[in-house]
């Protein structure tokens, strides 16, 4: 997904000229940088967002960029802070589920890019659901990652087994597991605020 823009780029997705872009560029009206060493302007993704909604322009163009995925605990306090931290990085689009049978639902609807799942369901194991989602060939491109406090090494390798592409222990930090996430989905790290 990409993180910056060419006045180009940005013209096409908010539906105007790039004559109009370079315009608000130049007067301040939209933030970015010049290329070091070159006239060309470059608009980052948040920027243009940000742009876009104070302007009234629809953001579904920039939105269909965004990142799936699926948070499945039954931890609801976890669950807000896996997504909170989603939501503010800007790439993701998140839903949750707190069980097994909601959790394969929505696999199967909503299709997530990944899918964060923790291993001790109340109604079902994590490794059935890794196993359902890797027979289904529609969700091939699904990355998983495992979230549990088992740590029995035999129980890890049946989850990799099973189709997880990752495990993270609990307690874990949410930084951790997102750059984890960022990693498996080929995504820039988060840039941390420090």
């Amino acid at each position: 997904m990409k993180t910056v823009f060419t006045t180009g780029e940005a013209a096409k997705i908010c539906k105007v000229s790039q004559q109009t872009i370079i315009r608000c560029f130049d007067s301040g009206q939209l933030k970015g940088f010049r290329v070091p060493g070159s006239r060309f302007r470059r608009i980052p993704r948040d920027v243009l967002y940000k742009f876009m909604k104070d302007n009234g322009i629809p953001t579904d163009a920039l939105e269909s960029g965004r990142r799936k995925a699926l948070v499945v605990d039954d931890d609801v306090e976890l669950v807000e802070l896996i997504t909170d931290v989603l939501d503010a990085d800007g790439r993701f689009e998140v839903r949750t589920a707190n069980n097994g049978f909601d959790a394969g639902m929505m696999v199967k609807e909503y299709k997530p890019d990944i899918l964060v799942l923790d291993v001790m369901l109340p109604d079902i194991n994590g490794r059935d659901v890794c196993e359902r989602v890797r027979s289904d060939s529609t969700l091939d491109d699904v990355q998983i990652i495992c979230i549990s406090g088992m740590v029995e090494a035999d129980k890890i390798d049946d989850l990799k087994k099973s189709g997880a592409n990752d495990f993270v222990q609990k307690p874990f930090e949410v930084e951790g597991l997102i750059e984890r996430i960022c990693k498996l989905l080929d995504m820039e790290p988060v840039a941390s605020n420090s």
